[in-house]
């Protein structure tokens, strides 16, 4: 193209402004919006544009038509980019409302739109960049009857359209084709894009995607498939359990959406100037921000290749099985009050097998009564003191989360009934200026890890770091180098034999694993008991009784889960620690609440860990069977395993004399190995926890 004079140039923007006032008289026959407001200058509004466009094709944007479907996580963001580039006329459509579902990704999600129609809103918030923009908008779904008026006078199409919307999808891009409208299609998939152009006389959707004939669920496949061939995404999704393609649910991040506001813009303005090499399907893009890799690569026949049919056959079976152990989805009450807010965050303490034992009772808007029931089994030892230490943890998350929502915590015991459930009265007054606890993020993140961690020595910032947290309460030992490793590891060995030789126990472990989900609301995914993956299905096959579990020990169980479970992550650690009790009141009403305090210190050490970048891994069947045998207290009719106890707890008091003074928690602690969990106990929601009378069953069950 040659250049134009300064007179042609005038020329040119006469008559683009001329065709945008007749377009803009047109619209406002059809319902267009558009505002006029004195002051306003398209040309210095969108100047800065300029170097990377020239002035010409400045005014050619104000005069190109997109038309956008979806004003959601994507939509909404490609509607702002483009309308920044100056792009004058647009045709956008959704039928959905703003809710507080959308704020992690929608740019029009805010608490004043909550409700309100999100065509309205993002239309708004366009014309708020550029009145003189002339926006068509549809409140309604696009359907057969409809498609030709939302496609009307469209320069292109950008694909908002929600995952799911297959059908109309399909339909869509048939009329494009038919139309000789191009269309873009960016994926926010992760922390990342993937982008697919179709343009009239290429390829088309249904050649690249191969949905036709393929049920529902199979089209979703090879639709996600489709979009991505490359995959990069799947590397970065650390929770499976959110991924329910039968059930319509997903993750999505602002990350992902951004970026797919930014490469689709960008793509849109190459087609709208017809200038820059547009990558057209059988071409893909991908680019994964958290992993900063990009893949621009030709598929010929798209679906159809030998590689995505065999992607898609694994990805069938991959998908249902993610589908049928999908997390349930958690809705908050919309008139959620601030207890209740706190409640749910403070459910993420810990508690032994992830039984949570508490029960919440609330009384007002700022008093609820907590109810913690003993389970009564081998592993709650001395009274249930593990339990009243998991009820101070609890205690300290909740003081934790009241300081986000400008609150303290008063707690009082009042004792315990027939049905042994400790009964805790909290009050939750304000407090002026009240500053958020700096460990409150670290509530849900904290969890046990049994894998092994870096040998890297703590350092002496960490540890003081660490008594710092514990407080006056807790004393705090440290057992370092191998030789330490080696003799609490052996300890563990030790533990591990008596648990899996005891039916009591046994009983408790089948209650307790979790075989089928990688994140457990109430149990200890089997997947995170630190065991390998060739050792979990001999294992799953000696859970169903306990003549098999017998069998298995019998033939190298007991030696194979102590190498898994105690000697490599025992020697494979930073440190092993020990937690006393300075003072522990004797055993009587008294002694409840020093435990709770302890507990609530616990909690501060093991979330300033978490917030050092430390993983920790409780021992505690070490000191449980200890003690029992230590006491010479019935642990299990099995006499032999009565003599390990005893010999356990010898033993322990060799390793850490004085070990039956305060000992209180020990446990294992180091920088994790990899960061990537791939499982880990989650917790029940806030309705399952909520009671409104005194729990009296037990909450195993």
């Amino acid at each position: 193209m040659l250049p134009m004079s300064g007179q042609q140039l005038v020329e040119a923007r006469f008559r683009l402004s001329a065709s945008a006032h007749a377009s803009r008289r047109a619209a406002q026959r059809t319902g267009e919006t558009s505002q006029f407001v004195d002051g306003f200058r398209y040309e210095e509004a969108f100047s800065r544009n300029l170097g990377w466009l020239t002035e010409w094709e400045q005014q050619a944007l104000r005069g190109k038509r997109v038309a956008i479907a979806g004003m959601g996580g994507v939509g909404g963001g490609y509607l702002m980019t483009l309308v920044r580039f100056g792009v004058g006329m647009f045709t956008i459509a959704d039928p959905d409302q703003f809710e507080l579902v959308n704020f992690n990704r929608q740019v029009g999600a805010t608490l004043s739109s909550i409700g309100r129609p999100k065509v309205e809103v993002v239309a708004e918030n366009a014309l708020n960049i550029n009145p003189e923009a002339h926006i068509r908008s549809f409140a309604e779904p696009i359907d057969e009857g409809n498609i030709d008026s939302f496609l009307a006078g469209a320069d292109l199409w950008i694909d908002g359209l929600d995952f799911f919307a297959l059908a109309i999808r399909r339909k869509v891009y048939q009329r494009c084709a038919e139309l000789g409208i191009p269309v873009i299609n960016a994926a926010p998939l992760g922390m990342g894009v993937a982008m697919l152009v179709f343009k009239p006389g290429g390829m088309t959707f249904e050649q690249w995607f191969r949905l036709e004939g393929l049920s529902e669920e199979h089209q979703y496949i090879n639709y996600l498939l489709g979009m991505a061939p490359s995959r990069l995404h799947m590397a970065n999704l650390i929770d499976p359990s959110r991924v329910d393609l039968r059930g319509h649910r997903g993750p999505s991040s602002i990350a992902g959406c951004e970026l797919c506001a930014a490469v689709a813009s960008v793509e849109a303005i190459k087609l709208l100037l017809g200038r820059g090499r547009v990558c057209v399907v059988p071409y893909y893009q991908h680019f994964d921000a958290f992993s900063g890799r990009r893949v621009v690569r030709k598929l010929r026949r798209g679906n159809d290749s030998l590689t995505q049919r065999l992607k898609i056959a694994i990805g069938r079976i991959y998908f249902a099985k993610l589908s049928d152990k999908a997390a349930f989805e958690y809705e908050v009450p919309t008139a959620a009050r601030e207890i209740e807010k706190i409640l749910d965050y403070a459910r993420w303490a810990p508690s032994g097998d992830n039984v949570q034992p508490w029960r919440f009772e609330i009384v007002s808007d700022d008093e609820a009564v907590v109810h913690i029931q003993c389970p009564g089994d081998v592993y709650d030892y001395r009274d249930g003191e593990p339990t009243l230490l998991s009820g101070g943890m609890l205690l300290e998350s909740i003081r934790i989360a009241a300081s986000y929502w400008g609150r303290s915590l008063e707690w009082t015991y009042e004792g315990r009934n027939e049905h042994q459930t400790h009964r805790i009265r909290v009050l939750l007054p304000r407090v002026k200026d009240r500053a958020v606890d700096p460990l409150f993020s670290y509530v849900p993140m904290r969890s046990v890890d049994r894998r092994p961690f870096r040998l890297r020595v703590l350092t002496a910032s960490q540890k003081s770091a660490l008594a710092e947290a514990s407080g006056p309460e807790l004393e705090i030992e440290w057992h370092e180098g191998w030789r330490w490793r080696w003799r609490l590891a052996r300890l563990g060995a030790r533990a591990t034999a008596i648990r899996l030789s005891i039916p009591e126990a046994f009983a408790v472990h089948q209650r307790i694993i979790d075989w089928d989900r990688q994140y457990s609301p109430d149990r200890i995914p089997a997947a995170a008991a630190g065991m390998s993956r060739a050792s979990l299905g001999p294992m799953r096959w000696a859970m169903q009784s306990w003549s098999r579990m017998r069998l298995l020990n019998a033939a190298g169980g007991i030696f194979s889960a102590q190498v898994q479970m105690d000697y490599l992550p025992g020697m494979r650690t930073a440190a092993f620690f020990t937690i006393r009790m300075r003072a522990l009141a004797p055993e009587g009403q008294s002694r409840p609440p020093s435990l709770l305090q302890a507990g609530m210190a616990i909690q501060r050490f093991w979330l300033t860990a978490t917030r050092l970048g430390l993983a920790m891994q409780p021992t505690m069947a070490i000191l449980i069977f200890a003690d029992y045998g230590g006491r010479d207290i019935p642990l299990t009719r099995d006499a032999r395993a009565q003599r390990r106890a005893a010999i356990l707890a010898t033993a322990l008091r060799r390793t850490l004399p004085n070990s039956d003074r305060g000992l209180a928690f020990m446990g294992r602690i180091g920088i994790p190995a990899r960061s990537r969990k791939r499982s880990r106990s989650t917790r029940r929601i806030l309705a399952d926890l909520l009671k409104t009378q005194p729990v009296q069953e037990d909450t195993r069950q």
